[in-house]
């Protein structure tokens, strides 16, 4: 177990801008920072974080918490494995290093497992057979001494159990190492997965290894060139893109996302200075892979081989990438060129200025296609034309797609109004809406105005002075200094609260103040309170901040609520106050008339006299006008 001093240093020393800026591209609003949600697709951003109060909040998706709750979410860490990620980040020594014991969950089991078999193979690079073949091929292909440390790179030799019989020997489990995707069995034996062979680690987000990625080193037709771990419970093929953990801030400094095939291909060009580099390991890009680039960058250029495997890959998955709003350009390289093979004879300015003589936007690049190979060809000409307008269609933005259509037009010689006709007919078609669908939004509608009723509203402003000003001290009647949580607490003693989260926000405030302790949102960031966390901090922070920049230029001053703590807390209560009593008033107005026995006519109306009474005193404090 990790010490609870420890964890209080972890928690003293984060800065929540530093941590999720390593997976998300924040850009600077008012006070906070934003950026598009980590969680969801979505085209306007609605992930805030606060640097002041050390939360996120994600008003997408309603997740929100502490740089320990973003790690959790955004890359599935357990609690300890996300304190260890920060202790590690922030250089703080902990008392328990990465330790395999059955007190592990699987996940942390699997990824200490992967860890040490990284160090395995790395150590093997360095025995006589990793020398003579390994590191020869690596010295063949270029590859300096720097790359294959800032990129892990190792050997697993040709025994069949050597990495086997090296982690059983340490004290892992079969079952583990079998889970973690490291050893095959068959015919009641085990052997190893990966043999003589380079290989490649697989890191997530946040470094560590997940999964490896395997090179012949001598060539053999009977296998494959590549094979890679299977999917595990830390690995998703779909979900990765290799060389993301050494690139993602390179990608942001650039704007620009550069997505090539191999894993040598990403080394190569990282070596000559371009290094907002990825691949996706030789699959077809997935919504996901496209979603992790665009934490970073909506830019994205891709790089493919100058022959028929590399053209038809280089179409492939790009429809997804325009549905997800990004800006996609294609360079097709020379025949007989990889960008591993090009980067060996250009330097990184060249190789820049290649790109940016070569790159074109998909839509242009299939008008290329079309006019260079069906021009003559009447079907497969009308075929790619359509083909062209459904990748259009997949275009968000409607000013993009018109003026996409239009080049389409021109280039091609096509009537622009029987492109629209087709682009539009894809449309209607892609926003055709099943009425359970209809009838789901419907239902989602009502339940959120039965949720946000009034009253609710009137408790939930409460309640939030409350959770952001709990810590405050403010004047009262100009005799003492009175703390802000004493005098709420007395403000609402006869109100009795109705939500379930604001009922055990105000109690836990109240228990901690009898034992003289002022607690702030932090306390509600542990495990604990997991049930109101999201409450929390969804009463602590707001979507909506007038810029810095507008206030200057336009001379804008907006009375902050804590100018005026007393008067804007009281008046949230006897709002609150007020419409509770309308509510009550309601409520016993309809036993007038029932057949009911418990109520008499005269109970009725004297408690209708004492309601109305309370009504107009707090109408008058509140400056309204009821009638009688």
């Amino acid at each position: 177990m990790i010490s609870d001093n420890t964890i209080q240093e972890i928690k003293e020393r984060i800065d929540i801008v530093e941590v999720v800026g390593d997976f998300v591209d924040l850009k600077k609003s008012g006070s906070s920072y934003k950026a598009l949600s980590p969680f969801t697709s979505e085209k306007t951003p609605s992930f805030f974080v606060s640097p002041s109060k050390q939360i996120f909040k994600c008003f997408s998706t309603g997740k929100g918490g502490d740089a320990i709750e973003f790690l959790k979410e955004v890359e599935s860490m357990s609690y300890v494995e996300a304190l260890k990620y920060l202790a590690e980040k922030y250089g703080i020594e902990i008392d328990e290093v990465d330790s395999y014991s059955p007190q592990n969950t699987e996940k942390e089991s699997l990824y200490i497992i992967t860890s040490k078999s990284n160090e395995f193979f790395i150590k093997n690079l360095e025995s006589q057979d990793g020398q003579n073949f390994a590191k020869t091929y690596l010295d063949h292909r270029g590859f300096s001494s720097d790359m294959i440390k800032e990129f892990g790179i190792g050997y697993s030799s040709k025994d069949w159990n050597s990495l086997f019989n090296y982690l059983t020997e340490n004290g892992y489990e079969e079952d583990l190492i079998e889970k973690a995707g490291l050893i095959i069995k068959k015919n009641n034996k085990k052997y190893d997965r990966f043999r003589n062979r380079l290989m490649f680690p697989i890191h997530n987000l946040s470094g560590k290894v997940i999964a490896f990625g395997a090179r012949q080193i001598k060539e053999d037709k009977k296998q494959p060139k590549y094979i890679n771990s299977p999917e595990t419970n830390l690995y998703v093929k779909s979900d990765v893109l290799y060389g993301l953990y050494q690139s993602k801030n390179d990608i942001r400094k650039e704007d620009k996302c550069i997505l090539v095939e191999g894993y040598t291909d990403v080394i190569s060009l990282y070596q000559i200075g371009i290094k907002n580099v990825v691949s996706s390991s030789g699959t077809s890009l997935t919504n996901n892979q496209i979603k992790l680039i665009s934490r970073y960058t909506k830019n994205i250029t891709i790089l493919f081989d100058g022959d028929d495997a590399g053209l038809s890959a280089s179409l492939r998955g790009m429809n997804l990438i325009l549905e997800n709003d990004l800006n996609v350009k294609i360079v097709s390289l020379p025949e007989n060129e990889d960008p591993d093979s090009l980067s060996k004879k250009l330097d990184e300015s060249k190789f820049k200025e290649f790109l940016k003589s070569r790159e074109t936007d998909l839509i242009n690049y299939k008008v290329k296609i079309l006019n260079e190979n069906y021009k003559n060809d009447p079907v497969k000409k009308s075929d790619m034309i359509f083909d062209i307008v459904k990748s259009i269609s997949k275009i968000p933005n409607s000013i993009k797609r018109s003026v996409f259509i239009k080049e389409t037009s021109n280039s091609l010689n096509i009537n622009e109004n029987s492109l629209i006709t087709e682009m539009n007919k894809l449309l209607i078609n892609k926003n055709t809406q099943k009425p359970n669908k209809i009838l789901k939004e419907i239902n989602d509608n009502e339940n959120k105005i039965e949720i946000n009723n009034v009253i609710n509203h009137h408790e939930r402003e409460c309640v939030r002075m409350l959770v952001n000003y709990g810590k405050s001290d403010f004047e009262i009647l100009g005799l003492d200094r009175k703390s802000f949580i004493e005098y709420f607490l007395r403000e609402i003693e006869d109100v009795d609260f109705t939500n379930k989260s604001y009922i055990k926000i105000i109690k836990t405030f109240k228990e901690e103040f009898q034992q003289n302790n002022i607690i702030d949102i932090n306390h509600f960031l542990s495990e604990k309170y997991n049930d109101i966390k999201n409450d929390v901090i969804d009463l602590s922070t707001s979507k909506y901040e007038i810029s810095s920049k507008w206030k200057e230029k336009f001379n804008i001053h907006v009375t902050d609520e804590s100018d005026s703590l007393k008067k804007t807390t009281y008046n949230n209560i006897l709002r609150l106050k007020f419409r509770l009593i309308k509510k009550m008033i309601n409520d016993n107005l309809k036993n007038l008339g029932s057949d009911s026995e418990t109520y008499s006519e005269e109970e009725v109306i004297n408690t209708h006299n004492k309601l109305k009474s309370a009504e107009m005193e707090i109408a008058k404090q509140l400056g309204n006008v009821t009638s009688i």
